[in-house]
């Protein structure tokens, strides 16, 4: 049973980066999404970046240019690189991965999730 667990959260200033990882007990398989997701308090879950078994990226609109994901396969390991947080950005940041389809972006669909990782800015 595949089991993700993430890692790299914390408190930081506005205008800081941090840099999440999520450690997979397996391989994600051949064809696969795994993404990014976040939820603030009083929020629905909504989907940060995601990456595909072909390596395509996709990313939210009102974070693209302050995020990168990426993806090491040898060690079964998905990022999420944040920069210029602002505190919108405070909540929990989960990942996930599941079977390939179109939009790895939506959080339906998925079948693991991770635990989540707390990030916190301050202004």
């Amino acid at each position: 049973l595949q089991q993700l667990v993430e890692s790299g959260g914390g408190s930081v200033q506005a205008g800081g980066s941090l840099r999440l990882s999520c450690r997979a007990s397996e391989s994600f398989g051949r064809t696969y999404c795994a993404g990014w997701f976040r939820q603030a308090p009083g929020k629905e879950r909504e989907g940060v970046a995601s990456i595909d078994s072909l390596g395509r990226t996709n990313y939210a609109d009102s974070r693209m240019g302050r995020i990168s994901v990426s993806e090491d396969n040898a060690k079964n390991t998905l990022f999420l690189q944040l920069n210029s947080l602002e505190p919108e950005d405070t909540a929990i940041y989960y990942c996930a991965a599941g079977p390939w389809r179109t939009d790895c972006l939506r959080p339906a669909g998925y079948k693991y999730w991770g635990q989540g990782t707390q990030v916190t800015v301050s202004s």
